[in-house]
This record gives C-alpha cells, structure tokens and sequence, in this order.
C-alpha cells in the first residue's frame, strides 16, 4: 500500500500552529509535479499557491525572443506563488518544475484568507518572501558577475539542499534554460567537472560525487543565500499528525 504523501515536509506548512493548520489542511490537495511541468506562465494570475515536497521548480524570467534564465529555485523550503499575497496578483516569471516529485497546491483565496488574518501566517510568509527576494537578487549578481562553472555548481547545490539526495534527473535544454547559457557550454563546463571526479553527468542525469568540493569551486553567492534561508526559516521537526 502507498504512503500518502506528507503536506508537512513541507517547511512552511510544517511551521504552522495548530489552529492555522487546522484552517488549511482541509484545503490542500496533492499533486504529482512533472519534469518540465509548467506551473503558470508571465502575465498569468495562478489560482493555486503550490508547496512543494519532494519536487523542485525553478522561477525563469523568459525574454521576448523566447530566451530564459532561472531567477530563483523553490522546493520544500517554500511555496510557488507569493505575488498572490504581495498585492500583485499577476507574475512577471514562469514556474517550471526542475525536478519532478510531489507537492501540494492551496486555492488562492485560502492562503489570502490566511495571510489578512495578520499575526503568525502573515510574518511567515514574509520572512519567506524575504529570504526568495535575496535568492532573486543574489542570482542576478552571480549570472552578471561570475563563471558558468561557478553558477553550476551554486545551483547544483541549491538543488542538493531541497532533494536530500545526490542524484539529479535534468535534460540539458533545461538547464541551459536554467542558467540561461547554450547547451554546449553545459556540456563543457560538466565535462570538466566530471573529469574533475566532482560529479557523474549521463545524458539526463548528474550524480553528484564530491559535494565538498563542489563547494569549493562554488561562488560566495550559494552561502549568502543559504544563511539568509537559516535565519529567516529555521527549520522545525515535523510533528505528529496521526
């Protein structure tokens, strides 16, 4: 028998008190999130937040002549929506999923319902904002500033953090849309880092073999981030639920 997957691996449901959990859980449904999976468009006001579990998505800001490149990454530290409650409604970005797993989506008018109560769902989601506002920020200086092997191995790690697991399904065109670069300088900049003994990469798929190192060879841009996600979500057990 299947286990039913767990809204609260999430870190963000997983910090609600017992009362906004109560609100909440009856809404939330669960949904299978597919590789390439495109979660809402530019332009485009979702009717759903998505909290991610066990997948990741990746947030693209995609030219007019169709170019990309990945602003910031969420999976099961945050939620794939926050211009719903920010006053915006509409999003400049596109939400693509990286890495398929599983999830859970929320309608809109819930989580709005939540966050104009004010108290402890409005400061959660704030301090979440905050922490993706420096992911944004921080990749827009690292894509301008610094190496495509240092990029690489920023969001190999950024990805390692919300998987828990050394393997990685990814199409090379998705990457090269992730870090908005041609695909053969994906293919260099892996080749090197395979030849490296830094990781495996397979047509598809990269096995990471060496992460200390990968930190080494990684900009400042991957530890700004994450001590930002440290101190703004610190991270609590998930609790019993039966």
């Amino acid at each position: 028998m299947t286990k039913a997957p767990d809204p609260r691996l999430n870190w963000l449901l997983c910090a609600l008190g017992p009362a906004e959990w109560e609100r909440v859980a009856p809404h939330l449904q669960p949904v299978a999130m597919r590789l390439g999976q495109v979660l809402y468009d530019p332009g485009t006001t979702p009717a759903h937040v998505y909290f991610p579990t066990t997948a990741i998505v990746s947030l693209l800001y995609v030219m007019e002549n169709g170019a990309s490149a990945e602003i910031a990454v969420v999976g099961n530290e945050g939620l794939v929506g926050v211009s719903l409650f920010m006053g915006g409604e509409s999003t400049s970005s596109q939400a693509v999923v990286q890495a398929s797993g599983d999830g859970f989506r929320l309608e809109a008018k819930v989580l709005l319902q939540e966050f104009n109560r004010g108290g402890p769902v409005l400061h959660l989601l704030l301090r979440y904002t905050q922490a993706l506002i420096t992911q944004m920020a921080q990749t827009s200086a690292c894509n301008r500033h610094h190496a495509i092997d240092e990029q690489m191995c920023r969001w190999l790690l950024l990805t390692l953090d919300r998987l828990h697991s050394n393997h990685l399904v990814m199409t090379q065109e998705l990457l090269s849309n992730i870090l908005g670069v041609r695909r053969a300088s994906i293919s260099d900049v892996a080749g090197q880092l395979q030849k490296d003994g830094l990781i495996r990469y397979e047509r598809g798929r990269i096995t990471v073999l060496d992460r200390p190192a990968i930190e080494l060879r990684a900009c400042e841009c991957y530890a700004v981030v994450k001590k930002e996600y440290d101190r703004l979500l610190p991270r609590a057990a998930p609790p019993d639920t039966k």
